[in-house]
């Protein structure tokens, strides 16, 4: 199993060029982060300056969308990264949450982002691409390569996901919900004609390893608020109880109200309140090294190929530490 740290772009950059590369010197391959235009700094700036201080790190957002950024802007942003630092970069995507609302506008359509997907891959890979009725090539690419990932939790965009995406990004590790949610998307891929083990998996969630665990919970609450607006609009869509999305899933939202993007991926998230320690506790890792190692191994039976902890709390350093010392060593392959 590989594994990924996610940070937020905030100032300092210098802070999150530093935590990379301590994640870095601790084993970890990938380096994500959060891609919302007004809530942190614009983060390809910020995968130049990683990149050229890491020797194999792997980056990108944690996740993109097609709107905030066009596709061919997307697509010559990452070959030209690749072409500096020699095609160490993954896309994620997915409908863009906060990156549109907090400019006004609604996250993108499933359509939208399906298309995407091929376009930014052929272009990134320098093929020749249809950008609405425009068919065009970047064409200084050369030798280019940028896998694709697709962040999903409905039954449309976990099918889309196994159709077009090079791999599933599922941002909660709770191991029912990563079974139920793997299995969607690896039955769309033999249903596409895909091999469905082609398709990397990555579930990302927060990680606090320590031994107060109460506090380890006020620390990550904000995660469950996070992936409560994608589950509202799961139950706008599906209705509750629909049977397309599963109970354990969408019943932990019936006392949300209302949330302000202002404390987006944040510990101490007021907007949180509705989330309880027992959702806490089952979408993400936390408690001493034993508990971790317990988690990772029911997710890595399960067919995850990537844990990306999210490292949003007071512990960033000594969850790390913890990691790189005690964890990473045994999933070595």
């Amino acid at each position: 199993m590989d594994f990924g740290v996610v940070l937020q772009a905030d100032p300092p950059s210098a802070a999150v060029v530093s935590l990379m590369r301590r994640a870095e010197r601790n084993g970890f391959r990938y380096g994500w982060t959060f891609d919302s235009t007004v809530l942190w700094q614009e983060p390809f700036v910020l995968y130049s300056r990683i990149l050229e201080h890491t020797e194999r790190l792997i980056v990108g957002p944690m996740v993109t969308n097609p709107s905030t950024r066009a596709p061919e802007v997307t697509a010559s942003t990452f070959a030209t990264l690749n072409e500096m630092y020699g095609n160490r970069t993954v896309c994620g995507i997915g409908r863009g949450d906060s990156a549109m609302r907090v400019a006004g506008r609604p996250p993108n359509t499933l359509a939208r982002l399906g298309e995407s997907i091929g376009v930014i891959r052929d272009l990134a890979e320098g093929r020749e691409a249809y950008v609405g009725d425009h068919r065009i090539k970047i064409p200084w690419i050369k030798d280019g390569k940028l896998p694709v990932w697709m962040a999903a939790y409905g039954p449309k965009a976990l099918a889309m996901a196994g159709q077009l995406a090079d791999g599933f990004i599922l941002q909660l590790a709770d191991p029912f919900l990563t079974e139920w949610m793997i299995k969607a998307v690896r039955k769309a891929a033999t249903d596409a004609g895909r091999d469905p083990d082609e398709i990397t998996i990555c579930v990302a969630a927060p990680a606090y390893v320590g031994d107060d665990l109460e506090h380890a919970r006020e620390q990550c609450r904000w995660f469950g608020g996070m992936v409560g607006n994608h589950v509202a609009d799961l139950v706008t869509r599906y209705g509750e109880h629909s049977g397309m999305v599963p109970d354990e899933l969408t019943d932990y939202i019936k006392s949300r109200e209302s949330y302000d993007y202002a404390h987006h991926g944040r510990s101490g998230n007021p907007d949180a309140g509705f989330v309880s320690d027992t959702v806490i506790e089952r979408f993400c890792l936390l408690g001493p090294v034993a508990a971790h190692l317990d988690k990772l191994q029911q997710l890595k039976a399960l067919g995850v190929d990537q844990f990306a902890l999210y490292a949003m709390h007071d512990a960033k350093e000594s969850t790390l530490d913890a990691y790189g010392a005690e964890i990473l060593p045994a999933f070595a392959d």
